[in-house]
C-alpha cells in the first residue's frame, strides 16, 4: 500500500488523469500536497507536494463558466492533466495552498485568434 503525503485531507473527488490514456481514480487534496490514486490499482499514484507545484492552469470554456480540465505544472517541467467531478470546488481548495498568482486560465481559441489580429 502506498503511504499518503497528507495527514489532514480537505477534499476527495472522483477524477480522471490524462497521461497518454485516461486513468480513472480519485483526487485527494490535503495539507502536504496533491495526490491522485488510480481506481483499478492504488499503487499507481501521483503525489505532488505543494513546494513542487510551479503553476496550475485551468482550461475554461463558455466565458469561464465551464472547466473541463486543469493542469498542474511542477518545478521539474512535468505537466499533469486532470479532470474532476467538480473542478471549481477542487480549484477553490487548491487555492488555499497555492497562491492566486500561480493559478491561470488557458487561452481559448477565440482569445488566440483575437491576439493574432490585435494591434501591437
Amino acid at each position: 500500500m502506498v503511504q499518503s503525503l497528507n495527514s489532514k485531507v480537505d477534499l476527495v473527488k472522483e477524477a480522471t488523469f490524462y497521461g497518454g490514456f485516461p486513468i480513472y481514480g480519485q483526487i485527494m487534496v490535503g495539507n502536504a500536497g496533491f495526490e491522485f490514486y488510480a481506481k483499478d490499482n492504488p499503487k499507481k499514484c501521483i503525489q505532488i507536494s505543494w513546494d513542487r507545484i510551479e503553476k496550475i492552469v485551468a482550461s475554461t470554456m463558455f466565458k469561464n463558466r465551464w472547466i473541463p480540465r486543469f493542469a498542474i505544472v511542477t518545478n521539474e517541467n512535468k505537466t499533469y492533466y486532470f479532470s474532476a467531478q467538480n473542478p471549481k470546488q477542487v480549484l477553490k481548495v487548491l487555492n488555499i495552498y497555492i497562491p492566486a498568482s500561480k493559478m491561470f486560465h488557458s487561452l481559448t481559441i477565440l482569445d488566440r485568434i483575437k491576439s493574432l489580429f490585435s494591434k501591437k
